[in-house]
């Protein structure tokens, strides 16, 4: 019996079940897939990790190095089970031609390297360690993902010419957000080309128990070991080699959530207009004395059969789309074995879709008790919304037309009716604003403050070469002379002591400076201003639990000196744990400066790269677009990507959902539009009125939905951009964009779908609605 009812609704309701399907699908899609690409991203950061062997704690190391001393440390440690150290030959990007383009306008630190023989293993596209031989040279994976690079393309370092024999993982430096970039190379090609570059060094360790990881930072810092660089550890590497794809993951996981809300609210609507269309059976049903749980079991196995198959239809459609999104883990991480593992999860995700939904439906059905069957066997549908309009007062609406009066007050009248409407177009609204906010925000230049990077035309690094300071204040003497220029910043950082509490001292990387000219975004406080003010990076702040106002004691000059804590910003550079002040020492070796320059006409920025790279070769000269650009462009392109996608979505739902409205609401109005009729009101008339209700709850929805945009919109969106490393986010809005073009793209696919929906005005005949 239940089939047959079902199929005879489903026939004679195509478009709601069709509609209500297709929701259904789609959340089951978005869910399946998310829980999906979680258990695959996070599994083949697992494999890649565990097959290149990445070590717990890293330091980075230029200059003088004491082997002798680091092996007697690591002997002495009984956290340690394994540690070695890597040469890192750091090649400026004129050096390096790639099938004879030079990479002078990459942003990345290009180096060479040899295959480890104990960890930190380079691996190839099928996850195997490499085996370079003689004359050839494995390019980092990020180079074929943007086309730099084919194999059997000629890299000419220098006077030697290599052949790219194939592609590498780094497990360290896999993502665009990791600042260098490693070669592999024979030992034999390593040394013919070591004269074309300057050696860094990789000072790496393995420990017997991860958890013991911030007491051996303790222990390196006390032991007074090379440090001339950042220090990086494991968990900060797989941060940055989840970043890319764990921002999709994200935005599908929201998306998934609001579709799943969308989702209920469409059942809602075509339940609701079912139950009106049905009101006199429903009636006559009880009066016979059917019980309230057999009607509810009709409309459920129904509703069950659509989510059902909706359930089926989303997860069949996240095997076509799973291929797409997993193509760059896949690249950049290989496979993540856990491809079982990842399907029953996806199963689980579309199960509990498919139980709320039945749930939800089962709660919405309750409306069966409050049903009258001696009303709905007189009147035909429901009485309970019947009032609002007879208490229009339309002598005060002197100002307004007649028809837009009745339009808005029954609004007014009926708000638990209007309520889902509103709804799903403040989820609209949201949806489409908010990816459009991010979009560009993080296009805009101003985004790089919230990454600890000061907003210039400009920006010159000198790192790895003697007399820092001195080089730093030669270019600061040449650019004061530049005409050019209208203001810039030296900007050296050096490494000073930190005195803990606990009486242990700790290592800090202090940048020294004016940080006014270009300064960051702050989270919280300020910049530094006074010799006795200092900021932390988040990274910093969370790791000593300081905060502002705080006091901190660092030892300058040979002297414990006291600092308040003025600031704290985010920083994605040099591991995120950085320093800002004002006051100077020459106590504590530089370990690079960073200049900013700011162009009075940022036409010339181009010619000024080129300008300053030949003049000053010891300098890594980067424009601060193309550093963006390269740093973030790929989340550029998928956050616009997105964006545009959000609001094709949104406007065809928009359609959907109002459409149904529309048709569930003339049909609980068939009596009222009939009693109108009678009363003189022509189709136009009634017509008009639904067209105001509709831009009523439009204007609404638009004016709410653009409200939370601004307010949990960009709370949404700064968790998902402190993925980044960013403790701090505000949203730089596009007014024509989310102010002007997405209101009016909304206002369109409403009204398209409410003049439809209200064509069926004119089918309403007063003999056979109106009874008695």
């Amino acid at each position: 019996m239940y089939s047959r009812i079902i199929r005879n609704d489903i026939r004679n309701s195509k478009v709601s079940a069709l509609t209500t399907m297709i929701f259904v699908a789609a959340a089951a899609m978005l869910v399946s897939l998310s829980a999906i690409l979680i258990v695959n991203l996070t599994g083949a950061i697992d494999t890649l990790m565990t097959r290149a062997k990445t070590p717990h704690f890293v330091q980075m190391h230029s200059g003088e190095l004491d082997r002798e001393r680091l092996q007697a440390f690591a002997e002495k440690n009984d956290k340690v089970v394994n540690w070695q150290v890597l040469e890192f030959l750091n090649v400026e990007g004129a050096r390096i031609a790639v099938d004879g383009r030079p990479l002078t306008d990459s942003v990345q630190d290009n180096g060479f390297s040899v295959q480890s023989g104990q960890f930190d293993y380079l691996l190839d596209l099928d996850g195997q360690v490499i085996t370079v031989r003689d004359g050839e040279v494995y390019v980092p994976v990020s180079y074929l993902k943007d086309g730099s690079a084919k194999v059997g393309n000629i890299v000419q370092v220098g006077s030697t010419s290599l052949t790219v024999a194939g592609f590498l993982r780094d497990s360290q430096m896999n993502s665009l957000l990791a600042s260098s970039k490693r070669f592999l190379v024979s030992p034999h090609d390593y040394v013919a080309i070591q004269p074309s570059g300057s050696t860094e060094y990789l000072i790496e360790f393995r420990l017997k128990d991860l958890s013991a990881l911030s007491g051996f930072e303790a222990d390196y810092t006390a032991a007074g070991l090379e440090a001339n660089g950042p220090a990086v550890t494991y968990t900060l590497f797989r941060i940055l080699n989840a970043i890319s794809d764990g921002l999709m993951i994200g935005v599908i996981l929201l998306a998934s959530v609001l579709v799943v809300i969308i989702a209920f609210l469409c059942i809602r609507f075509t339940l609701l207009a079912a139950i009106e269309s049905d009101y006199r059976e429903i009636g006559v049903m009880k009066a016979i004395g059917l019980r309230v749980s057999d009607l509810r079991k009709i409309y459920l196995a129904k509703y069950a059969a659509i989510a059902a198959l909706g359930s089926l239809l989303g997860y069949a459609l996240s095997f076509v789309f799973r291929g797409l999104l997993l193509e760059n883990i896949r690249l950049y991480m290989g496979e993540s074995g856990k491809s079982l593992l990842a399907s029953a999860w996806g199963i689980i995700g579309v199960a509990l879709v498919f139980l709320t939904i039945v749930a939800y439906v089962n709660g919405v059905l309750k409306r069966f008790r409050r049903i009258s069957a001696v009303q709905a066997i007189r009147f035909g549908v429901s009485q309970d919304q019947a009032a609002g309009a007879g208490r229009l007062k339309l002598s005060r609406g002197r100002l307004l037309n007649t028809n837009v009066l009745l339009g808005i007050k029954d609004v007014l009248a009926r708000k638990k009716l209007y309520i889902t409407l509103l709804a799903v177009l403040i989820i609209s609204s949201f949806i489409m604003i908010v990816p459009q906010n991010l979009y560009h925000t993080i296009s805009s230049r101003s985004f790089i403050t919230y990454m600890g990077i000061g907003d210039s035309d400009l920006r010159l690094d000198i790192q790895q070469t003697a007399d820092i300071p001195q080089k730093a204040a030669e270019i600061a003497r040449a650019m004061e002379r530049d005409a050019a220029i209208s203001r810039h910043a030296v900007l050296t950082t050096r490494a000073l002591k930190v005195k803990l509490d606990s009486g242990l001292e700790e290592r800090i990387k202090v940048e020294l400076g004016d940080h006014s000219v270009f300064p960051v975004a702050y989270s919280e406080g300020r910049g530094p201003q006074g010799a006795n003010d200092i900021a932390l990076s988040a990274v910093n702040a969370k790791e000593l639990v300081l905060k502002t106002g705080d006091t901190i004691t660092l030892l300058v000059d040979g002297e414990a000196r006291k600092l308040t804590v003025c600031g704290i910003y985010s920083d994605v550079t040099n591991g995120g744990k950085t320093a800002k002040a004002v006051f100077s020492t020459d106590s504590a070796e530089a370990m690079w400066s960073t200049i900013y320059a700011k162009l009075a006409d940022s036409s010339l920025t181009v010619s000024k790269v080129h300008e300053y790279a030949q003049k000053f070769s010891y300098a890594k000269v980067s424009d601060i677009n193309e550093y963006v650009r390269q740093t973030f462009g790929s989340t550029i392109s998928a956050a616009g990507k997105a964006a545009w996608t959000a609001i094709a979505v949104m406007l065809v739902i928009n359609v959907l959902i109002t459409l149904l409205f529309m048709r569930m609401l003339i049909a609980k109005d068939r009596y009222s539009i009939a009693v109108l009729k009678a009363l003189g009101f022509r189709n136009s008339d009634l017509t008009a009125q639904y067209y105001t209700r509709s831009i009523v709850i439009l204007l609404a929805g638009a004016l709410l939905g653009t409200l939370l945009a601004n307010t949990l919109g960009q709370s949404l969106a700064g968790a998902v951009i402190s993925s980044f490393g960013a403790s701090t986010f505000r949203f730089v809005v596009n007014p024509l964009s989310a102010y002007v073009l997405c209101p009016l793209m909304m206002l369109g696919s409403v009204m398209i779908a409410t003049i439809i929906g209200a064509s069926g005005i004119g089918r309403i005949q007063i003999s056979a609605n109106m009874k008695e």
